[in-house]
C-alpha cells in the first residue's frame, strides 16, 4: 500500500510539472504532446523512486531541442547520437522502431529493460556485463545528477524516433549513478 501511495504521489508530481511545461511556449512545428510528456515523466520518475533519486521535471526547452534532432533523424534517415556541441551539458537517449508499432511506454520500456544488467556504482563500472553501453540508457534515466528531461517523437515513412535530452548530463566518468 505504501508503494502505491508513493507511485501515486510521483504521478501527481509529474502531472503538476507537465501542466507548467505545457503552458510554456514550444516551437510551432513541435510534436511534443501532453500524453508523451506525462508517459515519459511517470516512467522515469517511477524508476528513479526505486533508487531513492529525486524526480525529474519536464523542461520545454529540452523537449524542443529533442524535437529538432528527432525531426533531423526522421528527415535524413541517419541514426545516431547528435554531436555533443549541439547539446552542451546535456545527455541524450535515442530509440528507433517501426512506425506506429510501439507506444511511448514501450519505447521507454526498452531503456528500462537494461536494469537487469545494471549494478549501482561509479560510472562507467555500472554493468554486470562489464560493458557500460549495455546499461547506458538506463543509467541516464536514473542518474542522480540529472534534474530535467525533455523528449519528442518524430516519424519518417518507416520509423519512429524518440529522443530524450537530460540536463545536467548523466553517464559521466567518476560519478556515482544512484
Amino acid at each position: 500500500m505504501i508503494i502505491r501511495a508513493k507511485l501515486a504521489a510521483i504521478a501527481v508530481a509529474a502531472l503538476a510539472s507537465v501542466t507548467v511545461a505545457v503552458a510554456a511556449p514550444v516551437e510551432a512545428k513541435s510534436r511534443i504532446t501532453y500524453p508523451l510528456s506525462v508517459s515519459v515523466l511517470i516512467a522515469h520518475n517511477q524508476e528513479r523512486a526505486r533508487w531513492g533519486v529525486h524526480p525529474l521535471t519536464w523542461d520545454p526547452a529540452l523537449a524542443a531541442s529533442a524535437d529538432r534532432y528527432a525531426a533531423e533523424m526522421a528527415r535524413t534517415g541517419r541514426w545516431g547520437h547528435s554531436p555533443r556541441s549541439w547539446r552542451p551539458g546535456q545527455g541524450e537517449n535515442l530509440w528507433m522502431g517501426t512506425r506506429g508499432a510501439y507506444s511511448v511506454d514501450a519505447m521507454v520500456g526498452g531503456w528500462l529493460s537494461e536494469r537487469k544488467w545494471f549494478r549501482p556504482g561509479v560510472f562507467p563500472a555500472v554493468s554486470r556485463t562489464g560493458n557500460w553501453s549495455d546499461v547506458g540508457h538506463y543509467t541516464q534515466m536514473v542518474t542522480r545528477n540529472s534534474t530535467r528531461v525533455g523528449c519528442a517523437v518524430r516519424s519518417s515513412r518507416q520509423w519512429d524516433y524518440l529522443v530524450c535530452r537530460y540536463n545536467p548530463s548523466g553517464n559521466i566518468d567518476g560519478r556515482p549513478v544512484v
